[in-house]
């Protein structure tokens, strides 16, 4: 089953872009597309860039609700922050397709 999951796991990995260097700014995020942060604890966030048309997609609406429910519109960080584990984001954003 985990040789199923390869492929569509790198064509995802085409659509989602994670970030490793913390240097990375606003500007570097490619037209049509937005930076978010995932990660449950406060020191471990991820920084993914991801593209605008996730917007439309419930999943990732429900994902975009509970940021709001935990963190509200003013928080510290500045940008979106998605709480959750970032291999359940990984795995949830790889249906989008």
């Amino acid at each position: 089953m985990g040789i199923r999951v390869l492929p569509q796991m790198v064509h995802h990995a085409k659509r989602i872009i994670p970030v490793r260097s913390q240097s990375k700014r606003a500007f570097d995020v490619p037209k049509g597309h937005f930076a978010v942060y995932v990660g449950e604890d406060k020191e471990n966030k991820k920084r993914f860039v991801v593209p605008i048309s996730y917007l439309k997609q419930p999943l990732f609406q429900g994902l975009l609700s509970r940021a709001e429910e935990e963190f509200g519109f003013d928080h510290q960080m500045r940008s979106i922050v998605i709480p959750c584990h970032v291999e359940d984001f990984v795995q949830l954003t790889s249906r989008l397709n």
